[in-house]
């Protein structure tokens, strides 16, 4: 282990044991090589009848589990056995500070802390057992008051919470995606003179465009330019005006273009499709693999195209038990969509994990694909697999099209 590294994790140590000051801590990713326990682990402090404890919730692949371990010597052991673990990224998160930890490819650590503006939302609540989760962007933030998710007050409107959890989510997927290519060098530290590049293709009016910009260049102090583009010009004066207004037009700024014509003038780091109606998020997942972008987040809306597929033909025995029924078939298309372009990032060299966005009774459309470019070579059973599946149900996705013109 380097000597940064060792550092590093010193010093987040420190700040995982402070049970005063820690608001949330979460480690993820794996180095290169190596697979932690756990997919995915949060920290944070609560007070039970028996006194404050640190919970601990680990994630595997597919539910969650939480225990709690009293202060003292439990809780440092506990936290030994976690920094123990090849993680690629610790994230601490405190009333005046983040604290991001991230381990390089060559296995050195790089650690960074930013300030963060006093909240009356943070503070010793927190640490309440049925505590609301803490907010990377505070309900009293300027951007939320300017897009008008929360009031004049810095109160998050009735009609706005659902929008409001949605930016939240957003938002943690985004970190946690940001921090792995950075850890493993799949994106360049940003500096001053060579910002991250982040487009946001069909960005509409663009709540999450500037969440994400707000998130990262505020929030997290990195260095950042944003681009959000869309064919309506509603839309791009709208949010042209409302960068002004926040004082960030020159690192914000916003195309009127459609996804499919739209020139970058700089190689892009990050590209989002976030809700992009039907085809318009193919569009999107096609310029990112032309541009070899590194990071894609992609949270599809309708699925149409396939859908109007699978009316016409007849499907493989015995799935017209479901596909007779409209609205299942509906839904089968919406899986076989994504399953697809899944499979088709992977054979153009992105590792892809599909991932809830949001909790569904807060929007039907929750899923998102969130693609890591590799390099590594093709995988021929994915190639066989995705074969067989399109052959199976006699239809051909539109990503499939847009990769074969390119």
């Amino acid at each position: 282990m380097s000597e940064l590294l060792q550092t590093g994790l010193a010093q987040v140590r420190t700040l995982l044991l402070d049970s005063d000051t820690l608001i949330r801590a979460v480690a993820s990713g794996r180095r290169r090589a190596t697979q932690p326990r756990w997919r995915r682990v949060e920290l944070r402090y609560v007070d039970l009848r028996s006194g404050r404890h640190l919970q601990i919730t680990g994630y595997d692949d597919t539910q969650a589990f939480t225990h709690n371990v009293p202060l003292g010597e439990s809780a440092s052991h506990a936290v030994d056995d976690l920094l123990a673990e090849p993680f690629s990224t610790w994230h601490v998160e405190r009333p005046d500070s983040i604290t991001s930890l991230r381990v390089t490819k060559k296995g050195h650590g790089q650690l960074q802390t930013a300030g963060r503006q006093p909240s009356s939302d943070r503070g010793s609540e927190h640490r309440e057992h049925d505590r609301v989760k803490p907010r990377l962007l505070p309900a009293d933030d300027a951007y939320l008051r300017a897009v008008g998710i929360s009031d004049s007050s810095g109160r998050v409107k009735p009609s706005m919470q659902a929008k409001y959890r949605q930016v939240e989510e957003f938002l943690r997927l985004l970190a946690v995606a940001v921090d792995e290519a950075l850890a493993t060098d799949r994106i360049r530290e940003p500096t001053t003179a060579e910002p991250l590049h982040i487009v946001d293709l069909g960005c509409g009016n663009a709540y999450l465009t500037f969440a994400a910009f707000r998130y990262l260049s505020v929030t997290r102090g990195l260095a950042v330019r944003m681009t959000g583009v869309d064919a309506k010009a509603q839309a791009h004066d709208r949010n042209a005006a409302l960068a002004e207004l926040l004082g960030c037009g020159d690192a914000l700024r916003f195309r009127q273009a459609s996804i499919t014509d739209v020139v970058m003038d700089a190689g892009v780091d990050v590209a989002l499709a976030l809700h992009a109606c039907d085809t318009a998020t193919d569009d999107a997942l096609a310029r990112a693999v032309e541009w070899r972008t590194p990071l894609v987040l992609g949270a599809p809306c309708c699925h149409h195209y396939l859908q109007a597929q699978l009316r016409r033909v007849s499907p493989p025995e015995p799935f017209g038990l479901v596909t007779r029924h409209g609205i299942l078939r509906e839904r089968l298309a919406d899986t076989l969509t994504d399953g697809m372009r899944a499979a088709l990032l992977r054979l153009h060299g992105y590792r892809v994990d599909v991932v809830e966005f949001v909790a569904s009774r807060h929007t039907p459309r929750n899923t998102m694909l969130r693609a890591l470019r590799t390099g590594a070579p093709v995988d021929a059973t994915v190639r066989r697999q995705y074969d067989e599946l399109v052959a199976m149900w006699q239809v051909q996705p539109k990503l499939a099209e847009l990769l074969a013109d390119a």
